[in-house]
């Protein structure tokens, strides 16, 4: 089983990101190969990659050195210092894998991380750079700037289709494509983050609480449903940090990854990067303990993409909660449903027995009670001595999924719910969609009109979109009702996946849908009375079950009200309405 393979698994610590003197800005031009070794060593690292810019170059010096020392030996020609620097050479090559790989520079400035296996040629790789459009003279001299090379997309698959992994650098930051500052739309932005040949996203604020890059692609944003394994790497221009005015370099391995394998070798990475499993890799922080993924993923609580099981019992109809789960999951973005823990992370967990048996009962569960077939994924994880059940439900593409074949559910925020005939609508209509493409089909693409603007320091991935406001990302917005023999029906927009409800009664509707619905009676929205920040503004801020929420108001022919949005909802200009304390809140 799954939870058996992982416990023959260990943790490898890795900086996929560094540079060489073969980059053209690289700052310590006197040092050596070896050096680069050495110091990976010394900071504990047992994978790297070096990935200077457009040009494989600096890892093929290193392989040629080793080779002039190996052909020196085998003739018997080999000095006293050759010997001690070829043996240092293996030392260290046994202890860490060397990957070659480059930061390619896609059209408007984009960087993009393409890491190889060891056994994939010099020749091979050099090939791959000039199909994307790299002038031989940025091959030859490492060169950051390229001029008009291959677009991002191309190079993600290009990239993938070589075998490489495909890693979006530094996303958050200048020369990211999660940046803001260039003029294209949203739908840039989501394909740029969302192909299906993107392995990973690099940032640079993966230990920053509260809102970060991790944080916005979690996969509980509607537009942005694939959850993206973020990873942090050095981007080491230097073998130890330096300062250049405000910024700080950072040098190699100071800013590392640590990954979950079955053996130190690219093929057992790879596998890593393909897989839909998050815990398996987790950000290196020095003298403190390592990530208990359980424990971060309670902290976070019951979302769009995870729910929470103490036990997994008939009696009370527990496992029938979990395998609605699996099925609203299926039907919505993917998701994880944890077995043997609430979601208040205060909590001990309870643990469940994790033997085999137990597994193979779930899985037989699952597939007995839920149609179409549905692969999910299950496996134990370790938390504060217990073992916890874990089962990965993926995107599901041939929708609606049913329990017993009449029961639809669907995901609503924290909430598992039985679909009305909309949704279900919808979802025949996704479902046609998925099965004609993939799990996530292909996004149309905007392509910048302007050339990159310089960025001047980390941003976050919250988007301003261009040209026009865009509504919150999370809430509903009512936009119509009607009477029919005194009953007031309602149609709902749900702004977490864009769907429009109608005939939704008072009594019929959800929680939030519900909440809406009693405001707009009992306590209309007054213009007079709205916190206005130009065109946008907030009626009312308010907590609900842990969580903070706003009522939002927009002027767009008339004033739109968004009823419940949450802070992962907010970006751009909503951004401003953020409270921090409680005491910011409405009576």
């Amino acid at each position: 089983m799954a939870s058996r393979k992982k416990s023959r698994m260990q943790w490898y610590r890795a900086d996929l990101h560094i540079h060489t003197p073969a980059s053209s800005d690289y700052i310590d031009k006197h040092i050596s190969y070896i050096d680069i070794l050495r110091k990976a060593d010394q900071r504990g690292l047992d994978i790297i990659a070096l990935t200077d810019h457009n040009t494989v170059s600096g890892y093929a010096a290193m392989m040629q050195e080793v080779e002039q020392l190996t052909y020196l030996e085998k003739l018997g020609r080999a000095q006293i210092d050759e010997v001690r620097l070829l043996a240092e050479y293996r030392r260290l090559l046994e202890k860490i894998l060397v990957l070659p790989g480059f930061e390619f520079t896609a059209t408007f400035g984009f960087h993009i991380l393409g890491v190889f296996s060891p056994q994939t040629s010099i020749r091979e790789i050099e090939h791959i750079l000039l199909s994307l459009n790299v002038p031989m003279s940025a091959l030859e001299k490492g060169m950051a700037e390229v001029g008009a090379s291959s677009d991002v997309l191309t190079a993600y698959q290009t990239i993938y289709e070589a075998g490489g992994i495909c890693i979006a650098a530094h996303v958050n930051t200048t020369h990211g494509v999660a940046m803001r500052g260039m003029d294209f739309g949203g739908q840039t932005r989501i394909a740029y983050t969302q192909d299906r040949h993107l392995h990973a996203l690099e940032a640079t604020d993966l230990d920053r609480r509260g809102r970060n890059t991790q944080r916005f692609f979690d996969g509980t944003k509607p537009e942005y449903p694939r959850r993206m394994r973020c990873i942090q790497g050095s981007d080491a221009h230097s073998l130890d940090s330096s300062k250049e005015g405000r910024n700080v370099r950072l040098g190699i391995g100071e800013r590392a990854t640590e990954f979950l394998l079955s053996a130190r070798t690219f093929d057992a990475l790879l596998e890593m990067f393909q897989s839909n499993d998050f815990s398996r890799s987790r950000i290196y922080k020095p003298n403190s303990q390592p990530e208990d993924f359980v424990q971060s993923a309670r902290k976070e609580g019951a979302t769009v993409v995870q729910s929470f099981h103490e036990s997994m019992g008939r009696r009370g109809g527990q496992l029938y909660n979990i395998i609605a789960d699996v099925c609203a999951f299926a039907n919505t973005n993917g998701g994880t449903v944890y077995v043997g823990c609430s979601a208040d992370h205060t909590e001990k967990p309870i643990g469940v027995k994790s033997d085999k048996t137990v597994i193979r009962k779930l899985y037989n569960d699952i597939a007995g009670m839920i149609s179409p077939p549905l692969q999910v994924e299950i496996d134990t994880l370790e938390t504060q001595g217990k073992s916890i059940i874990r089962i990965q439900v993926p995107f599901g593409v041939d929708r609606p999924y049913v329990i017993e074949n009449t029961k639809v559910y669907v995901r609503d925020d924290g909430d598992t719910n039985l679909a009305i005939r909309d949704e279900i609508v919808n979802l025949v209509r996704q479902g046609l969609t998925a099965s004609e493409t993939a799990a996530f089909p292909p996004i149309p693409v905007d392509l910048p009109s302007k050339p990159e603007s310089e960025i001047p320091s980390p941003i976050s991935p919250d988007f301003v979109e261009d040209h026009k406001i865009k509504p919150p990302r999370a809430g509903v917005e009512i936009i119509g009702s009607e009477t029919r023999d005194v009953t007031r029906y309602y149609m709902m927009r749900d702004l977490r996946n864009g769907n429009v409800v109608k005939n939704v009664t008072k009594s019929s509707a959800r929680r939030l849908w519900h909440y809406a619905i009693k405001q707009k009676e009992s306590n209309p929205v007054r213009a007079d009375k709205i916190d206005w920040r130009g065109e946008v503004g907030v009626w009312r801020r308010y907590k609900k079950n842990g969580t903070i929420r706003y009522d939002l108001v927009q002027k767009d022919n008339g004033i739109r009200v968004y009823y419940g949005v949450t802070e992962s909802g907010m970006h751009g200009i909503w951004q401003q309405f953020l409270v921090t304390s409680e005491d910011e809140l409405d009576a």
